[in-house]
């Protein structure tokens, strides 16, 4: 149990500070995540409400229980990553240059599927 809450807690941690970090420039609407909005062809009102989501999606995975709500952020966040990186290839941003958006999806996986295994391990 504990090696698999090592894990949890590392893909978890890092997972939580990539759409943390990335959540705090598109709440406050800051300068570069609007250009990088306005890019991809989205208004500019799509920001804070993507950063909101993010941002309340990390406070979920942080609080204890709520399975479910869990259920919809590990979506959420493969919604959101998935979208940022459809959208770049629609605009003719080369493959290369979203190839590290596999570490966001990386670490989704991990810890979703550590989150998974802790519960198991729980029950037994």
């Amino acid at each position: 149990m504990k090696k698999i809450n090592i894990i949890y807690w590392i893909f978890t941690i890092l997972l939580l500070a990539a759409m943390g970090l990335g959540a705090i420039p598109d709440l406050l609407s800051m300068p570069d995540a609007l250009a990088v909005f306005k890019h991809l062809g989205y208004p500019a009102y799509l920001s804070p409400f993507l950063g909101a989501a993010k941002l309340l999606g990390v406070i979920a995975i942080l609080i204890p229980g709520f399975p479910r709500i869990k259920e919809w952020v590990y979506a959420g966040f493969v919604f959101d990553l998935t979208g940022a990186t459809y959208s770049s290839l629609a605009i003719g941003t080369q493959v290369l240059q979203v190839l590290p958006m596999l570490i966001g999806f990386a670490l989704i996986i991990g810890s979703y599927i550590y989150h998974h295994k802790r519960l198991k391990a729980k029950q037994v």
